[in-house]
């Protein structure tokens, strides 16, 4: 039996105990139907389908962290970023990194690291790092910046592409590898994962070394604790093997601020990098494609007729220029999160339990995300990489000997 379509006024009658039950309410449960299509069913459908895709990476990873952390505690020289490198880059040479992994170690070592970055800025206190005095900051701030500046010429003698050298002057100059993820997420490099690989070995392999050489180098010059502690955190790649060599010579927490007021020109240089490149890259392209002068009126000839469409429609526009894409912005937002980070731990604000918690959180995602950036190393490609090693070993010899000298005439 038909019925008549319902009078748009009127109210639709609830449904009987008998009628079709698809879409009765069932008890406890909202009178609409709970189907695929609603906002709830499709998040949760994309959650599963993020679970299924991330998480063999991330369980990998999460492995890998543990076994890094209980590593750390057998070896404290050797911290948990530095062991979830190696431990990536084994993986990676050994075994190989299969398919289903990718998407998990991708989302570590981009997203999970912009946090890492981000946490980063709440234990630096301002206020702490401008106690240290002029001498100290005039230390830091000369030695980072000249071997910054210096570095990326260098590395173009030797024959290193430009991303190398950059990233090399990045990870030695300012806070090893945390710098070079930074940058590395900045700038677009064209030979990005092989200069990352280059680099991080770079700085896991004398950040190491100055662990052992650093003490006994202070002891045999006679330096005194306060030198060894601005020497140690104007000089030393990672905070953890600056944190490593001032517990072992008992100036731990000087060599540490020291270290951070270091950490805060992480901002300043990505932005400034950022912004050369994108004007180079800008004057590139302006280059290649230089308007021609236009001939006199009298020898210009007309312009050929387009080509008739073969199927009647309108010919699609070209293809936009490249400088028309979006284009990131100058300062990251992960750099203005470490920033605005940096801002809230200088007011004070910041609870006690929380700035002591925030070491083990940081060193733990930063290994994570480490761990997911040395599954990308070729281990082989960067034993026979001979010329960034040295250049590695030219910027820290430049950054040691400055900041050395500074210490000496101002300490």
């Amino acid at each position: 039996m038909l019925t008549s379509p319902p009078n748009p006024g009127s109210r639709s009658p609830r449904p009987s105990s008998n009628s079709d039950t698809r879409g009765a309410r069932l008890p406890g449960l909202s009178a609409h139907p709970v189907v695929s299509g609603e906002p709830g069913g499709r998040w949760a459908a994309r959650a599963k389908a993020q679970v299924a895709l991330l998480g063999p990476g991330l369980a990998v990873t999460a492995a890998a962290v543990v076994c890094a952390t209980l590593a750390n505690r057998l070896v404290p020289a050797a911290t948990p970023a530095v062991l979830a490198v190696a431990a990536g880059a084994a993986m990676a040479s050994v075994a190989g990194v299969d398919d289903r992994l990718r998407p998990g170690l991708a989302f570590v070592s981009r997203r999970v690291l912009r946090v890492a970055i981000a946490l980063l800025g709440l234990q630096i206190a301002v206020p702490q790092v401008l106690a240290l005095g002029w001498q100290s900051l005039a230390v830091v701030a000369v030695a980072t910046g000249l071997t910054f500046a210096v570095t990326p010429p260098i590395g173009r003698r030797l024959g290193l592409s430009p991303g190398t050298s950059l990233l090399i002057a990045t990870g030695v100059a300012i806070c090893g590898a945390a710098a070079i993820a930074a940058m590395r997420e900045s700038t677009d490099l064209p030979d990005d994962d092989e200069a990352a690989a280059s680099a991080l070995g770079v700085v896991v392999l004398y950040g190491t070394a100055a662990i052992a050489f650093i003490p006994l180098l202070a002891s045999a010059i006679g330096l005194s604790p306060a030198q060894l502690a601005v020497w140690t955190g104007a000089a030393v790649h990672e905070v953890a093997q600056v944190a490593a060599i001032g517990a072992a010579s008992g100036v731990l927490a000087a060599a540490v601020t020291v270290k951070l007021g270091r950490v805060i020109l992480l901002a300043p240089l990505v932005a400034l990098t950022t912004y050369r490149r994108r004007r180079m890259t800008a004057q590139a392209q302006h280059g290649k494609r230089p308007e021609p002068a236009a001939p006199p009126q009298h020898q210009k000839r007309p312009e050929p007729a387009a080509a008739p469409p073969q199927d009647g429609k309108r010919p699609e526009p070209a293809a936009a220029e490249p400088q028309d894409r979006k284009r990131p912005p100058v300062v990251p937002l992960f750099v203005v999160a470490f920033l605005a980070m940096v801002a809230v731990r200088s007011t004070g604000l910041v609870p006690g339990a929380v700035t002591a918690a925030l070491p083990g959180t940081t060193n733990v995602l930063m290994a994570a995300a480490l761990f997911g950036l040395g599954t990308g190393i070729d281990v082989r490609k960067l034993v026979r990489g001979g010329r960034a090693a040295l250049l590695g070993g030219i910027a820290t010899a430049i950054i040691a000997a400055t900041s050395l000298a500074g210490v000496a005439l101002l300490v």
